[in-house]
């Protein structure tokens, strides 16, 4: 037998109980917005060209430009198009660029937990120094927005092997790491049940962009074709969940958001056959079904 990792069984997507988002879709669409803050000099982050000896200046504004503009934009888009969102927040960015943040509470997104910055990576700390990484994080939330979040994902999804029992003694109802799945389910923690929300790591300009080096209009074009094609695969009867990550210092700049704009553009056209939410508000519905319908609900308490 191979190692595995205890928490959650295998659910083939055939056999499935089916059930529909608010509204009857099958579909449900959420934005993620990544709003990050790295420190200047050292630590992790993500490059444009390939650095130098520290300080970083070119990646460090390059990633910069993203909360000083690109976010800017960004939100004008989403106001724009009526569409919600999911702020996947470095609280670090409460200290950094308030203005950010307050503009996206005005409109009522949801904030999830990120980390305190994307400088750092959790998975190499000890158990009690990830569970103040947590800690600290999720304080800021509830002290910046008068609750807690119901949300994480890990910056750079990095784990350890206790990372999913800490955020369910932190009170979190849904982590996005575990990328497994077109729909949510359920694992297990030493605290009880957390959601495992499905989050793109294809439809991420990261690695469309960063690592794989395509271009606006095939990441605006693989979004479309990501959403037709889920769209045409609901006739399964089964629900999905398509998650769009974004990233301000990349999808941000003036030539990438043109073509964004056409691929949300088209997606909110289609606004009355699929759910636009945020994935807070799909972790609640979820968290409503009887057991048994969602994977994992049938052993996960």
């Amino acid at each position: 037998m191979l190692p595995t990792h205890g928490r959650y069984e295998y659910a083939a997507w055939r056999g499935r109980t089916p059930y529909a988002w608010p509204g009857g879709a099958l579909l449900a669409v959420y934005l993620g917005v990544n709003l990050e803050h790295f420190a200047f000099g050292e630590g992790l982050g993500a490059e444009l060209a390939p650095g130098g000896p520290q300080p970083d200046v070119l990646n460090y504004a390059w990633r910069d430009y993203g909360n000083r503009v690109g976010a800017w934009r960004l939100l004008d888009l989403l106001e724009s198009l009526d569409l919600p969102a999911t702020v996947l927040l470095n609280s670090a960015l409460y200290e950094h660029a308030p203005e950010l943040v307050a503009a996206h509470r005005a409109r009522g997104d949801e904030i999830a937990g990120h980390g305190r910055t994307n400088a750092e990576r959790q998975s190499v700390l000890t158990e009690a120094e990830e569970a103040k990484l947590i800690a600290e994080a999720t304080a800021a939330i509830r002290r910046h927005e008068g609750k807690a979040p119901c949300g994480w994902l890990s910056p750079w999804i990095a784990e350890s092997r206790a990372t999913p029992d800490l955020l369910a003694e932190a009170g979190y109802g849904y982590t996005m790491n575990w990328c497994a799945d077109d729909a949510p389910f359920w694992m297990t923690t030493r605290a009880g049940r957390l959601l495992a929300m499905p989050y793109p790591q294809e439809v991420n300009d990261i690695p469309a962009i960063v690592a794989r080096k395509d271009g606006a209009a095939a990441f605006a074009d693989m979004i479309l074709d990501d959403f037709h094609e889920r769209l045409a695969q609901t006739a399964d009867g089964l629900p999905q969940v398509m998650g769009i990550a974004l990233h301000p210092y990349i999808i941000g700049q003036p030539h990438r958001m043109r073509h964004l704009r056409r691929a949300l553009a088209e997606i909110a056209s289609h606004r009355a056959a699929v759910c636009i939410t945020t994935a807070g508000a799909i972790c609640e519905h979820i968290s409503a079904l009887p057991p048994g319908v969602v994977p994992g609900s049938e052993w996960v308490r």
